[in-house]
């Protein structure tokens, strides 16, 4: 038998609505979902944090509560980006550490840990704190393909992931690439030679997730994501019904009712429809094309926003050419946030300035130096010493460098918020310009709600670009500003500024 992972309630709507699905249209299923036999269901992580406070203006704290509440049989899971948590830069070990003991007294049963860069450094802290608090550390091996990417490779780090406590791998293929074959070799190589449980994420994005997952199945793997058919599909994961019945009779029967699947099924067609003005329905579309440019299909989407912002559309067949020789020259690290924005952002200018490195952005300097954790390969030597002629590499595991900060957070938040409990006092630390928005918002009865909203305006929101990151302080660029060193000193996505400024400015961010 195999294990069914479902999820609707996080990257199921991630993948196709850009994460919006309220909790208020998550509970009326949540009884019949917890009745269902899942192995686990997704719930939390990844984007629904930031999403919750920063456009829905909800507590991803009580979405978890609430969840809870709702389904205390189903063991609930979440996506942890190792020592970036939820967010988009390194918080120090004693955040981390808080973070992931609340997570679980909240509710948080599962946690699938990765790294962008397959640095089991950027996981130890967390997967030794999801031990300490009594949950399931389940370990994460990004996939991808390049030279430095073999079967040894990776189960290697699966060894060196066990060695650290996991008690289950989780194969991660972000892109939706992962051929049938390939993948039946790699789960079988892991069980064989590592011993733990082996769960398959997947996204449908090239068209062969059902067969990988079928593979997969009969190759050993414990339990595959998918999620119900009105949230999967295309960028989402494949549908929880068709392998359900693919897999109905044999061997590997999950034995769930596809009758009540229908059921729910017809509950998340209804919430579908009042989210149809954030479908993009790119990303509902099978692209074969990943199969050898490799680019996820949120990251083509970036990029296809990024070079209209430029007026430059007729520049893309360049930047998919530029896409892979970025990524050799920083070490083939997989495509996944934040790296698969690293190297988006800087194939573009590569491009559109026609020399290649003449204008480097922040974080291609600081993944150069190390500040990201080890590149799974040899970097660009000239890249290399462009990067560190002024600034050294390190060596270190980069969270090394940040001092502990949650007592400096927690008083800050409570002098805005006196009564901030632990879990209000982690909000602040890990998105503090966030949480005083989404306070300021609650406190005067603001609440955003995309159900209301005019369409248009909110799906203009989503297109619009974040705000530019801000310059560090002076007492943060030395270290003061949060008790140690801080080379991510904003605390949004990697991104390209809209309009030809950026690059005519020189890109004055790439000298901090």
């Amino acid at each position: 038998m195999v294990g069914i992972t479902e999820t609707v309630l996080r990257d199921g709507h991630q993948s196709l609505i850009a994460t919006r699905m309220r909790t208020r249209d998550m509970l009326p299923a949540a009884e019949r979902l917890d009745a269902i036999g899942y192995r686990s269901l997704e719930v939390w992580g990844g984007a629904t944090f930031d999403v919750c406070l920063r456009f829905l203006r909800e507590d991803p704290w009580e979405r978890l509560r609430a969840l809870k509440r709702a389904m205390p049989r189903t063991p609930l899971q979440m996506l942890l980006r190792g020592q970036n948590l939820v967010g988009y830069r390194h918080y120090p070990d004693d955040v981390v550490r808080a973070f992931v003991q609340e997570a679980a007294r909240e509710g948080i049963d599962i946690f699938r840990v990765f790294d962008a860069l397959n640095d089991p450094r950027n996981m130890e802290v967390p997967l030794a704190e999801v031990k300490r608090a009594g949950a399931v550390a389940q370990a994460t091996i990004c996939y991808t393909q390049s030279p430095v990417h073999t079967l040894e490779a990776f189960v290697a780090l699966g060894k060196t992931l066990a060695a650290m406590g996991a008690d289950e791998l989780c194969v991660k293929d972000m892109a939706g690439f992962l051929p049938p074959t390939e993948g039946a070799a790699l789960v079988r190589a892991l069980v064989k030679e590592v011993g733990l449980p082996v769960v398959v994420h997947t996204h449908s994005s090239s068209g062969m997730s059902t067969m990988t997952c079928l593979a997969v199945t009969e190759a050993g793997a414990t339990a595959i994501d998918t999620a119900l058919s009105p949230f999967a599909g295309g960028a989402s994961q494949p549908p929880t019904e068709t392998l359900v019945g693919a897999l109905r009779g044999s061997a590997y029967d999950p034995h769930l009712d596809l009758g009540a699947l229908a059921d729910l099924s017809e509950h998340f067609h209804h919430v579908m429809d009042r989210y149809l003005p954030l479908l993009n329905l790119r990303s509902l579309q099978t692209d074969p094309g990943i199969l050898t440019h490799q680019i996820p299909g949120g990251m083509l989407s970036n990029l296809l926003s990024q070079l209209k912002e430029q007026e430059a559309l007729g520049r893309l067949g360049e930047v998919l050419r530029e896409v892979p020789r970025v990524r050799a020259d920083l070490g083939y690290p997989p495509l996944v946030t934040p790296t698969s924005q690293i190297v988006g952002i800087q194939a573009v200018i590569n491009v559109l300035t026609g020399s290649r490195y003449q204008q480097i952005t922040g974080e291609v300097r600081d993944y150069v130096r190390g500040l990201y954790g080890q590149p799974p390969g040899p970097l660009d030597p000239e890249l290399v010493r462009k990067v560190t002629e002024k600034s050294p590499a390190i060596s270190g595991r980069p969270a090394d460098l940040l001092l502990p900060e949650l007592e400096k957070m927690t008083a800050e938040v409570r002098a805005l918020v006196p009564a901030a409990d632990r879990a209000e006092a982690l909000s602040y630390a890990l998105f503090p310009q966030v949480y005083q928005s989404y306070r300021t918002a609650i406190d005067r009865g603001l609440t955003s709600d995309v159900l209301t909203t005019a369409a248009l305006g909110v799906v203009a929101a989503l297109r619009t670009p974040p705000p530019p990151p801000r310059a560090p302080s002076a007492a943060e660029a030395s270290g003061a500003g949060s008790g140690g060193v801080t080379p991510w000193a904003h605390e949004g996505r990697a991104h390209l500024q809209s309009g030809r400024r950026w690059i005519d400015a020189g890109h004055a961010r790439s000298r901090r």
